[in-house]
């Protein structure tokens, strides 16, 4: 049965939740069986290091990843590193881009995605360890208050900032709003310049646009980062239209089961600090039932 246009829009979209054009780095191009041999074989005979967490990452998208290990799966890739007895952590940089499963995780260059929504096929997932959800974000003092879906009147004649391509512009389009918004790039070239994110909360702040809606990690972060007075709203009430929320899971190969159980006792066993690294980056997390999670 045929998948609905949608859904291959989504899995398409997943891909670049944590988006953006960059250049791969010597790493990415280390031979694969070479990587894979030094491997070794880990639990049930599954090709994972049992010495090193190998972590395939962007090496530039913060808030998620970076090569200065500054973003939030860094940590956790530390957390896990130390919960599962590995001495150290690799990476293996390639930017988050079509092929970046295949020349990766599929290719054994390393052995984890720290992060990657539930439901694409192209890796196995762990158990979820957040949700979070698409945000509008706006000014105290404009107008907005109060505001919690995309389809409230208060918006009708306000300029909203909006990643193209990207879920919540259907909504946006079904509520007539995008003949005044602002459209903004769905992939940039971090080397030569900001995500498009960090960009409209700049654009927020200089009065360019009114609001901005954006994947909520990425909207907490530099919210969070700016230092001004801005409201966050995860649009978890939505009536109609895609989804705003996902759950977001580790990606390991297929084949590694025993890897994929070991990360999800990880996952399980510290959930709490897992949420606290989270919430250090104004992540905006929602349980099951949408409510919001604040510790």
């Amino acid at each position: 049965m045929k998948r609905p246009a949608w859904e291959d829009e989504m899995s398409w979209y997943r891909d670049r939740l944590r988006l953006f054009l960059f250049a791969a780095t010597a790493a990415a191009f280390v031979p694969a069986h070479a990587l894979a041999q030094d491997a070794g074989l880990g639990a049930a005979g599954e090709l994972v290091d049992p010495e090193v967490l190998r972590v395939c990452a962007d090496p530039s998208n913060m808030p998620f990843t970076d090569q200065s290990g500054e973003g939030f799966e860094n940590r956790l890739a530390e957390l896990v590193a130390e919960k599962t007895g590995r001495k150290s952590v690799a990476y293996t940089w390639f930017p988050m881009i079509t092929g970046f499963v295949r020349n990766t995780l599929t290719a054994n260059r390393c052995d984890v995605i720290m992060g990657y929504a539930q439901g694409d096929e192209l890796v196995q997932n762990t158990n979820a360890y957040y949700r979070s959800a698409y945000v509008l974000v706006y000014r105290e003092g404009g107008g907005l208050g109060g505001v919690e879906t995309i389809g409230d009147p208060k918006l009708a004649d306000k300029k909203i900032g909006i990643v193209g391509g990207t879920p919540p512009a259907s909504n946006m389009a079904a509520a007539k709003l995008m003949r005044s918004a602002k459209a903004y790039p769905l992939m940039v070239d971090t080397r030569i310049a900001p995500s498009m994110a960090e960009i409209m909360i700049k654009d927020l702040l200089a009065g360019t646009i009114d609001a901005a809606i954006v994947w909520g990690p990425m909207a907490g972060y530099y919210a969070k980062k700016s230092g001004a007075d801005l409201t966050v709203v995860p649009l978890v009430k939505e009536k109609t239209g895609v989804r705003m929320s996902y759950r977001i899971t580790m990606g390991v190969r297929p084949s590694d089961q025993e890897w994929k159980r070991t990360l999800n006792r990880v996952i399980r066993e510290n959930q709490a600090e897992i949420n606290r690294i989270l919430l250090d980056y104004n992540v905006p997390l929602i349980d099951e039932h949408d409510n919001p999670i604040t510790q």
